[in-house]
């Protein structure tokens, strides 16, 4: 039985935020050969995105009275940049295809079935 699981990428943000053309198509071409390493090794990639910097992030606190803040929830020198969403046969499986992603740390989690 196949199990999903979200990869989430984490880097410095100067890598994609100060990249040149070239180191950018290159770190383009990096997420092409993983998707295809991806179906090759019989999962399923069940898409991905990049994100904006943190500087464009806002993060609202719910609650009675929510609050509104310019800025991410933490600061890090290593920030949520992107993420794939992928279906392969258990835990070690997802860990063999993250141990490949072209990103400096990579945090698996196991996408909860919710039954829809």
């Amino acid at each position: 039985m196949t199990e999903r699981y979200l990869f989430i990428l984490f880097d410095d943000e100067s890598t994609w935020v100060d990249a040149t053309q070239a180191e950018w198509d290159a770190m383009m071409a990096a997420h092409d050969r993983f998707s295809r390493a991806i179906k090759a090794a019989g999962a399923i990639d069940h898409g991905g995105e990049a994100l904006q910097p943190t500087t464009t992030a806002t993060t609202v606190r719910t609650g009675p009275e929510p609050v509104v803040t310019d800025g991410p929830f933490v600061e890090t020198k290593e920030a949520f940049g992107g993420y794939y969403v992928i279906e392969c046969d258990g835990l070690d499986a997802a860990l063999a295809l993250a141990k490949q992603a072209p990103s400096q740390v990579v945090e698996v989690r196991p996408v909860l079935d919710v039954g829809t």
